[in-house]
């Protein structure tokens, strides 16, 4: 039990970090002028997509297959499996849930008549649902593995570097929307909410992960990289249907830096 609560608290610690990170973030609204160029905006998008294909090869994938005790191709099914069904979870979620993403005015999933504020925070904050469930997870199988924190500490930074830029990113466009400062902030810093929610609730259930980790950390994996391809990518270089900005290559340095910077802070430590 004592471990049960070690692990439960250092669940809630990393995902109490991340979450500020993108409160942090999101308290730029304050600072900044009514109006924002979107390339920063890309910037912002390409960064957190750089750090997040990073953190989902080598702080989840690799050790997904490291952790896989089959022999021969049977011991990448777990990966093969795992990583599938994150990415169909998301899809599942993205069409079950309305929503609307940066840069775009078309709402997806079921019809909706809440305000385009409201259906972009639904998507900003189905973006953060892998980055909880990779924190749980991966805090989940260093504690059982006897490995030691430093993979889910590297990952909790990476996660936290990248929410900063990207809290500003979800509070600003509220804002030069129309939305009252305080407002924008406020729903810019609770899309994260729900990071330390889902690590939490991967650390409870850490008894049934055990003899399944593989699956869940490719699980994890695939979902951050369905969000990076479908939604982060696209934005950091201004894309919805066509260019509006012509800022591709910032947006790929962009992601180019964001991944270099994780890749080092994952062999770091």
């Amino acid at each position: 039990m004592q471990a049960d609560i070690s692990l439960l608290l250092i669940a809630i610690t990393l995902g109490s970090f991340v979450y500020l990170c993108t409160t942090l973030g999101s308290a730029s609204v304050f600072i900044i002028k009514q109006s924002t160029k979107p390339i920063y905006i890309q910037i912002a998008m390409g960064f957190s997509a750089g750090i997040m294909i990073a953190a989902s090869i080598f702080s989840l994938l690799l050790p997904a297959i490291e952790s896989s005790t089959a022999e021969g191709f049977s011991r990448f099914l777990p990966v093969i499996i795992g990583f599938s069904l994150g990415v169909l979870f998301l899809i599942l979620i993205d069409k079950s849930l309305p929503h609307l993403h940066l840069n775009s005015d078309v709402p997806e999933g079921p019809h909706s008549h809440l305000k385009k504020q409201f259906l972009l925070f639904n998507a900003l904050t189905i973006h953060n649902i892998p980055e909880g469930m990779a924190l749980g997870i991966t805090a989940a199988a260093c504690y059982t593995q006897g490995s030691g924190m430093g993979a889910v500490l590297t990952l909790a930074v990476g996660i936290g570097i990248q929410n900063i830029p990207e809290g500003a990113a979800i509070s600003l466009p509220f804002f030069t929307g129309g939305m009252k400062r305080l407002k924008a902030f406020v729903l810019g810093s609770l899309s994260g909410i729900v990071e330390p929610i889902a690590a939490v609730l991967m650390v409870v259930l850490a008894d049934h992960l055990t003899p399944l980790l593989p699956w869940f950390l490719a699980f994890a994996s695939g979902a951050m990289l369905y969000v990076v391809i479908e939604e982060l990518i696209p934005q950091s270089h201004g894309y919805d249907g066509e260019v509006k900005e012509p800022h591709t290559d910032v947006g790929t340095v962009s992601v180019l830096t964001g991944f270099l910077l994780m890749t080092i802070l994952d062999n770091l430590f």
